[in-house]
Formats: C-alpha cells, structure tokens, sequence
C-alpha cells in the first residue's frame, strides 16, 4: 500500500494563521483604522482580491511585478492576488470616473500578497489599511491622509513620542538633482537607486547610479543632497520659490492647526520606491527606529492615466498590520491587546444549566456580553476558567443561588460581589 504524505499543520510560509489571542491584537489595529477612518470622513470600500495580472503588473521595473503571486485560470485567464490595494482603487475610480463627484475619499483594508524574502515585520501576506483622496490639489489632502493614519496611531494606545512622520516631495529631489546638473532624464534611476539606501552599501548604490547613466560628479552631488538635513538646506540649493519647498512648509503649517506637527520631520532621504509617487511622499517609523516603517504614502497624479483614465490628482497611504502589532506589543506588553469584558456565566450540576441559559439569555438582552459555560464545573474550576477568560466578572450558579432567585456578580480583578437577581 503506497504510504501517505504526511499533511503539514503548518501555514504555508510567509502567511498567517490568527488564533483567539491573535485575534485580540488583530481587532485592536483594525478598529483603530475604521475608526480614525470614520472620524475623518473617509468611505469604506472595498473589491475582490484577485486582478487581472496586466494591472498590477504595470509598474515596469519595480520589485512588486517581480513579486505577484500569479497564475492562469480555468479559462487561461492571466490573474494575480492584488500585491497592493492602489492599481485596483484606480481602476475602480477610472471605471467610475464621469459620475463620481470629485474629491473622493476612500478608505478599505485590504489583504495583500507579495511573495518576497521574510523578514522582521514583513510577511508574504498581510492586511492594509488604505485612504485615498482623489480629486483634490491642495496640500490639505495630504494634512488630512496624514491626520488620519496619526489618530489610529492614538486609537491604538501610542503617543506622539512613540513615532514619527518622516516627510519629502520627490518634485524637491528632482529640483535639488537638476540644480546638481544631473539631467532630468536620469531623475527616476536616480531615485531607484537612492530608494535603497539603508538596505545595501553606499558602494553599492554609487554602481547602480553610475549604471544608470550618472558621472562620477553626479554620483557625489547625488550622496552630498543625501546628507542634507533640513528644509532650510534643501531651500539653499534648489533656490528661492521652488514650489516643492513651499508644499512642505504648507503641509507643515497645515499639520500645526490640525494637532499633530509634532509628529512630523523633514527627511529628504524618503524616496518611496513605487513610481507612480510624485509629489509629496512620507513614511511612519517607531521614534526608536526599531522596527521597520509602519505606513508610507504619498501623492500620486498619474497612476489613473497610466489604466487609460483621465488625468487625476491623488495622494493616499498603505498602513500594514504586521509591524505596528510588533510595535504595540513592545511598547504596550503582551498582555494589553485589549481590556477584560463581559461576564462569564457557569453551572454546578445539570439542575442549573436551564437558570445559566436564562440568566445568559436576559444578560444578552440588555446588552451585556456573555460567555456561558459548556459544562459543569466545580467552583474553583470555573472561576481558575473564567479568570483566563476575557470576561471582566463572572456569575456562578449552585443549586442554593436557583432556590433563592439570586446570585452573586463577581468582579475578577477586585474579588467584589454584588447581588443579582435571576
């Protein structure tokens, strides 16, 4: 008899299972980004994970068509698993386009997969928290992507001490490159290669500028505008009334009467990989630099013209669940995923189990959450039980407390006992 192959009760590597107490951390993130999507204003969306392969393969030359789990299906159809939520957005707006009243703005999360090498805080599959303001030139779009992504920070339990927003304009990078005499044909090599930086040597990256075109002078140039370290710095070598620098001292200004200039920081080294950014862009990292960047985002104008849409300006973000649950439970611990609530409602002897059920069922009715119990159990069991449990009290019932139509709620945390009538 020929032998099975003995089936894996592992995940398939790079993706997730959640079990109950991963869930916890799960919902926590999640709420955070409904709700700071809500506040602002954002519409929910959402769309099918799979695309058809050519749209999200559109970006030439960037690491993500590299990383598309893709396949053909039953009709030798060319689809893909959506590696990001953006190609798909636009193609949803782009389809839409004459009856939406612009601006738009959108919010989703959304599953993605890239299969790519795993590390600290990157997975093959993991969720995205989206938002998307489509239509809208103003710097105010970005203050209010920006705003959004720090209040679910907040929501979350952090603090303003505990992150930072890293901002540039890749129009101020190409002014600062054009000014250096690096012509603006070369701007996206340049780009690519600097978007690596912190990943591989400097050694390395001079190579790829010099393969791309760049002279030697250039490359320095290019390393010498790396180095500066303020806007102010930035202002003195692309010259007065460079535009870029007058969306960042706007979005500045702008993030001031919103609450949250604080979080913000001028970094002309954030390049943001993908092509289609090309104004404004940002990422989040922890203040520590611990881990890798929480969100990232930017403005976006062509992306829509590049699926056959009409011309739109866009700026949106991508705020992955994976390293901010790695952050909460550093800063947080393990245990704080979420507070103790509901009542645990248990039984002593089959005579109690009908009383259980009603007192689950009337508890449930006004609003309370219940867990009641399966089985039987001694006291101390159940109370062992119900204090692992996520329930903030818990009720057990004997066959004395069903005699006498009451019992006693328990609080787990103080040990007080109040009476409560079956």
């Amino acid at each position: 008899m020929e032998e099975q192959t003995k089936i894996s009760f592992e995940a398939p590597r790079g993706m997730r299972d959640f079990y109950p107490e991963d869930m916890v951390w799960r919902n926590r993130v999640f709420d955070a980004f409904r709700a700071a999507g809500e506040a602002a204003g954002f519409e929910p969306y959402d769309a099918c994970v799979v695309e058809s392969y050519e749209l999200l393969a559109r970006k030439a030359g960037e690491e993500v068509g590299e990383q598309i789990y893709h396949f053909r299906d039953k009709s030798d159809r060319h689809i893909a698993l959506r590696a990001e939520m953006t190609p798909t957005l636009a193609r949803m707006v782009a389809q839409r386009q004459g009856s939406l009243a612009f601006p738009i703005k959108w919010t989703t999360i959304a599953q993605c997969f890239r299969y790519e090498r795993m590390t600290k805080g990157r997975k093959r599959e993991h969720y995205q928290w989206n938002c998307d303001i489509v239509g809208e030139e103003s710097v105010l779009a970005e203050v209010e992507v920006l705003g959004a992504a720090c209040d679910a920070l907040r929501r979350m339990g952090l603090t303003n001490a505990d992150f930072r927003v890293h901002v540039s304009n890749r129009a101020l990078l190409s002014e600062l490159l054009a000014a250096s005499g690096i012509p603006a044909a070369l701007h996206a090599q340049v780009f690519l290669a600097l978007d690596k930086r912190g990943k591989m040597p400097d050694e390395e990256i001079a190579a790829m500028l010099r393969d791309g075109g760049v002279d030697d002078a250039g490359v320095k140039a290019t390393f010498a505008i790396m180095d500066l370290k303020t806007l102010d710095a930035a202002e003195a070598l692309a010259g007065a009334g460079s535009p870029a620098v007058a969306q960042l001292r706007e979005l500045f200004r702008l993030a001031g009467i919103a609450g949250f200039a604080e979080c913000l920081e001028f970094d002309i080294s954030v390049i943001r990989g993908l092509s289609y950014y090309t104004g404004i862009v940002f990422e989040c990292f922890d203040a520590q630099r611990e881990f890798r960047a929480i969100f990232g985002g930017g403005r976006y104008d062509n992306l829509l013209t590049t699926i056959g849409g009409d011309p739109a300006t866009a700026v949106g973000l991508g705020f992955g669940d994976v390293v901010v649950t790695e952050l909460l439970k550093a800063r947080l611990g393990a245990d704080a995923a979420a507070p103790k609530r509901g009542v645990y409602v248990g039984w002593m002897f089959p005579e109690q189990r009908d009383a259980a059920l009603a007192l689950a069922a009337k508890l449930r009715a006004e609003g309370e959450i219940v867990n009641l119990a399966l089985r039987k159990a001694k006291p101390k069991q159940f109370f062992s039980r119900a204090g692992a449990s996520s329930c903030a009290k818990a009720v057990f019932l004997g066959p004395d407390d069903v005699a006498a139509g009451r019992a006693k709620l328990k609080d787990l945390a103080t040990r007080e006992e109040t009476p409560l009538e079956l």
